[in-house]
């Protein structure tokens, strides 16, 4: 059996690889400074942010294992699994890490906004591959927030600075994040719309929606290896849409060819995947405006 550390708080991890610690809510780890570093599967209680600057090393994440880039950066949350299991063998890792426990942000405006960094549920093979100027502005706001952690240990409102640094670096990464989208869609040439299209054709095809009823994000983005949020982020860079909206769109207009081909109703919901005829109805409603019933009265 695989030797799990539990981060329950964020000086679990610090004590564990021998870093200082600072905090009780906060951890932050300059992994050039430490004499001693080892592997470590972890099963996250707090929120993490982990730059490396140089990492050989590969590393497992939800489900896969994959190769960490050079000045890249992964965030993890509350109830997510990291790492290597631990062997003994001492590493040597360049980089830096910020662990914080969701109490420090309890009751602020960042913890409502938090929802909406997706980053925190990205594949680690999604991981922000940074710029040098990202890479200095990211290691620059972690350094103050270090100096904040060792020279104010008392001072007041220092919670509300630390929470401020670290709204300030979440935003950093959202501007960033949308910097590689951008050249990912670029990049590919709208790729992933023709895949995720041909997938939704053959979802149908091979009459998949009888197993699975009607196609959800989840399951396209698996099917496409990426992480929900991330497949996500990509359409909507790409669309201006939501995922979800781009499937809805997909199932209706092909609702409405089956009506106009003779279809009833309840035949068409179930040819489609719906559980019931009324779900199918409202959201026909919904996209086209008139119901399904009065578009074939029309006919």
């Amino acid at each position: 059996m695989k030797k799990v550390l539990k981060v329950n708080s964020v000086n679990d991890y610090a004590e564990y690889i021998g870093a200082e610690t600072m905090h009780p809510l906060v951890s932050i780890i300059h992994y050039d400074e430490l004499k001693h570093c080892r592997h470590s599967l972890n099963n996250y209680g707090v929120y993490g942010l982990f730059l490396m600057e140089e990492s050989p090393y590969t590393l497992a994440y939800g489900q896969g294992i994959y190769q960490s880039g050079n000045h890249s950066m992964l965030c993890v949350a509350p109830g997510q699994m990291g790492g290597v299991s631990d062997t003994g063998e001492e590493i040597s890792l360049k980089g830096w890490a910020l662990l914080f426990s969701p109490l420090l942000i309890a009751g602020t405006p960042l913890e409502r906004q938090m929802e909406n960094y997706h980053f925190f549920s990205y594949y680690q093979s999604e991981a922000l591959r940074m710029q040098p100027d990202e890479w200095r502005t990211i290691v620059t706001c972690m350094k103050m927030i270090r100096y904040e952690l060792q020279a104010h240990r008392d001072a007041p409102h220092r919670r509300n600075i630390l929470v401020t640094y670290l709204q300030l670096i979440l935003e950093y990464c959202s501007r960033f994040y949308e910097r590689q989208f951008h050249a990912e869609t670029v990049g590919n040439n709208n790729d992933l719309l023709k895949r995720f299209n041909k997938l939704l054709h053959l979802y149908y095809k091979e009459n998949r929606q009888l197993k699975h009823g009607v196609p959800t994000v989840k399951y396209c983005a698996q099917e496409l290896f990426l992480s929900p949020n991330y497949f996500g982020d990509l359409v909507r860079q790409l669309t201006g849409d939501t995922a979800i909206y781009t499937i809805r769109k997909f199932v209706m207009q092909r609702a409405q060819v089956l009506l106009t081909e003779g279809l009833t109703v309840a035949e068409t919901a179930s040819a489609l995947g719906f559980d019931y005829p009324q779900h199918f109805s409202r959201q026909f409603k919904a996209h086209f405006g008139v119901s399904p019933k009065n578009l074939l009265q029309n006919e």
